[in-house]
């Protein structure tokens, strides 16, 4: 009884701001059309209805399939995809055009998770398909015909008129794999039985198979030239690892690799390199390596405490705005102010995942929120980072903010994972059936 008035509760909070965020979009896109074309748009009120109705039916699918779950979690993806439109229909049309299209295939395979997956431990059977099925769509961009290089980056598959990263999809698959693996053998990995000099390390039998998914991920990574995508599988593997076995000595001897193929990456990879001293003085290269980082930082300044406005910047200055430099758009036209405010929905995302994950009961559960919740943080950090300069740029994107179908989608289905698992963390017992699914019936004279 009282599980059920706290759910009833949190998705009332849900929908009050779903509502909200409804809202906030709105006003945003209003202000970046009176700010770009001095006139409020005519289609205001459509673009309210069809914005608050894409969400309130992902409110309905959580209301009845995950009950119990976070309650912020919907309603910040909503808010961050919501400004992201804005800010790409400000840059492009046709974009956006095609950004909302995402959205709505975004939404629906939000909905379609929380149907097909009802319990979240369901995935840990699956554990070597969804290992063949990450790595396999990681090489798909190698691949003859299909596979397409934009950007210098040979990560796009082409069929038809259909073009996606399947890396983006392989992210979640891999996940799924190393949270159940090394659940599975997190005390053979914690004990640490073979001796490495003065390391305690796993039998290379035990630790075959994840350093294989592992190792061959970056491999081919490395190879598409896709290093931002790199780095978040390593950091994927080494949060997990850490958290899984709680051993300090993994997480600094993955620091210590990280740091050594950072360097090998930089000796032997002239983009690397330009992109390192783009990040160190773009001044040596303003109209060629450096002139994104620098556009961006003129755009970033230019907005100050309180931005030029949305529609009043000139965000379109820097080339790939509506992807990797996303973030300078809006902290351009909406300042401090709003990049901070763009900062701390990523924070109450993260953080509600992360208490997903602490309240999870089965060690999967806990190990894979605390997985698909780093995937977010640590990808919004590089990215951002990129942006501000605090790290070299690489090609990520801003989850639910950047224009990219595939991100998107994989991004949708990633929350709702956590919402799952958010929704498990409540006084049901663990092994009670989720509302909408019977429990199986027991033989008569079975034990």
């Amino acid at each position: 009884m009282k599980s059920f008035f706290v759910g009833r509760h949190r998705r009332n909070s849900e929908l009050v701001l779903i509502i909200l965020s409804g809202v906030v979009t709105t006003a945003a896109y209003v202000l970046a059309a009176v700010g770009r074309l001095s006139s409020i748009p005519a289609n205001v009120l459509p673009f309210l209805i069809v914005v608050l109705g894409l969400f309130f039916a992902a409110h309905v699918a959580t209301r009845f399939l995950a009950p119990e779950a976070d309650g912020l979690l919907l309603p910040l993806a909503g808010l961050l995809n919501g400004l992201g439109y804005v800010f790409i229909a400000r840059l492009n049309d046709e974009l956006a055009a095609q950004q909302a299209v995402w959205t709505f295939l975004g939404v629906a395979l939000y909905c379609a998770t929380l149907l097909v997956v009802r319990r979240s431990r369901d995935l840990e059977q699956f554990r070597y398909i969804l290992l063949l099925i990450g790595l396999g769509l990681l090489v798909l961009p190698l691949m003859p015909v299909i596979g397409q290089t934009i950007n210098g980056s040979r990560i796009w598959v082409s069929i038809g008129p259909v073009n996606f990263q399947p890396g983006e999809f392989a992210k979640l698959a891999l996940a799924i794999f190393f949270a159940s693996y090394l659940v599975d053998k997190r005390e053979l990995f914690r004990a640490g039985t073979w001796r490495v000099g003065p390391l305690r390390l796993p039998e290379p039998k035990h630790a075959a198979p994840v350093l294989l998914a592992w190792g061959v991920s970056l491999l081919v990574m490395i190879s598409q030239k896709d290093l931002g995508t790199s780095l978040l599988f390593f950091m994927l593997f080494l949060i997990m690892l850490w958290v899984s076995t709680e051993r300090l000595a993994y997480l600094l001897a993955g620091m210590v690799l990280f740091m050594g193929g950072a360097y090998v990456a930089w000796t032997q990879f002239s983009h690397v390199q330009t992109r390192v001293s783009s990040w160190l003085n773009p001044w040596e290269d303003p109209l060629g390596g450096g002139y994104q980082v620098i556009e961006a930082q003129f755009g970033l300044a230019s907005g100050g405490i309180t931005g030029t406005g949305p529609g009043r910047g000139y965000p379109q200055r820097v080339p790939a705005a509506e992807t990797d430099f996303i973030f300078a758009t809006i902290g351009e036209e909406l300042g401090l102010l709003g990049a901070t405010a763009l900062l701390m929905a990523f924070v109450l995302m993260i953080g509600s995942g992360l208490r997903a994950a602490l309240g999870a009961r089965r060690p999967f559960s806990k190990l894979l929120a605390t997985g698909l919740t780093g995937l977010l943080g640590v990808q919004a950090f590089i990215i951002i980072a990129g942006v501000t300069r605090v790290l070299p740029l690489t090609g990520v994107t801003l989850p639910f903010v950047s224009y990219g179908g595939s991100s998107l989608l994989a991004n949708y289905a990633i929350l709702a994972i956590i919402v799952r698992i958010s929704d498990e963390q409540t006084n049901r017992p663990a092994d009670a059936p989720t509302p909408g699914r019977r429990r199986p019936r027991v033989a008569a004279g079975t034990s």
